[in-house]
């Protein structure tokens, strides 16, 4: 048996706490201080220097990432038996916001490189009415926004981002969450940017649909015990996380810099390999997770672990196979590439503290997965 000693981690939220353990601390001390836990000062900071840092007007904090995909598509008036179009390769979080509001999803396969939405595919579902669309930029990497955005403009269909893998993410300057009418965001402690436990935010440069988000997230209040939204519900996020959150927000180019600079070292050790690599196209990706694909997936996650290096699926069940459909159309769906990266991908260690010698391993480990008998 590998000793723990000897382990890569897939993650290890341990490195980055104990470089920033004084700030942390400093930031308990300040909120435990101003006797104030919920919705105060803390979260109005945060919201106005998020929406700074991606260039949004407004920023409203929520309980986490889920809630914020399910109030936006409250804000945008998403209710029972309305479509919604999305991909179905990305855990589920966007599906389940969708039926938490009661809509029907329509899925659409990804695109063979990015694995994000496919926008010629989006044309085709778009010839069926629909409410929204759903776009996940997953893994780090940002969807195809410019011809995503003229297509659903075209049609007059606003688009959600979920952003909830691509903090600070961008294409021409632009970043992730302001390209779409509502950008959703999750602080779930292992994302680029993560609080010490569940968080998340809604942004928008639509001064009404952050309002109506506003409402949303505390029971559909205008004032006090008076409420003028429906569908509202207890979604806050606490002064804690928000005061861990503005503490880490500067750091957060560093950081991505530094798992773009780790993904890089993995493509270029990995081209020569029969295993199909994650695109890496300068700012749009942020190396949230380093994704390859292979056929041979089972072998390659059992020579890793046998190395002591931690792996995991990122995601192995397409949405619309999920057991919750039972019977539902919806089980009769197949996207082919959607199909095929369920069975390949495979996620590999890649996180901001990762050592240069941990890389090496996990580099070896992988040849060693392909070499010939």
């Amino acid at each position: 048996m590998i000793a723990s000693v000897d382990l890569i981690p897939l993650q290890d939220l341990k490195r980055q706490h104990r470089v920033l353990a004084k700030s942390v601390r400093g930031v308990f001390e300040r909120v435990t201080e101003s006797g104030w836990f919920i919705l105060g000062n803390e979260v109005a900071q945060l919201e106005l220097e998020f929406a700074r840092y991606i260039g949004a007007k407004e920023a409203v904090a929520v309980a986490n990432g889920t809630d914020a995909l399910e109030l936006a598509l409250r804000a945008l008036g998403v209710g029972r038996g309305d479509s919604v179009v999305l991909v179905a390769n990305a855990g589920f979080y966007g599906s389940a916001s969708v039926m938490a509001v009661g809509g029907n999803s329509i899925f659409v396969d990804v695109d063979p490189k990015r694995l994000t939405l496919d926008p010629e595919m989006l044309v085709r579902a778009l010839r069926e009415p629909a409410k929204a669309i759903i776009v996940t930029h997953l893994y780090g990497q940002m969807a195809e926004m410019p011809k995503i955005l003229s297509i659903a403009q075209t049609r007059g269909v606003p688009v959600v981002e979920d952003c909830a893998q691509a903090h600070g993410a961008s294409i021409n300057g632009k970043c992730a969450g302001t390209w779409g009418a509502l950008g959703c965001f999750s602080f779930y402690p292992t994302k680029n940017l993560g609080a010490l436990g569940d968080a998340g935010m809604v942004v928008s440069s639509d001064v009404h649909l952050s309002e109506r988000v506003r409402m949303l997230r505390q029971y559909g209040w205008k004032n006090k015990y008076e409420i003028r939204v429906a569908g509202g519900r207890n979604s806050r996020m606490d002064e804690l996380q928000a005061a861990i959150l503005r503490m880490k927000l500067p750091h957060l180019p560093e950081w991505n810099s530094r798992r773009r600079v780790v993904a890089e070292q993995y493509n270029k050790a990995f081209a020569t390999l029969d295993i199909t690599l994650p695109e890496i196209e300068g700012d749009s990706y942020v190396a949230h997770l380093y994704v390859v694909r292979t056929t041979k997936r089972a072998h390659l996650k059992d020579r890793l672990e046998k190395d002591g290096i931690q792996t995991q699926i990122h995601y192995p069940i397409p949405d619309y196979r999920q057991p919750i459909f039972g019977s539902h159309p919806n089980k009769n769906t197949c996207l082919k590439v959607t199909e095929d990266a369920c069975s390949q991908v495979l996620s590999l260690p890649c996180f901001p503290e990762l050592e240069s010698e941990e890389v090496s391993r996990v580099i070896s480990s992988v040849h060693k997965a392909f070499l010939k008998n």
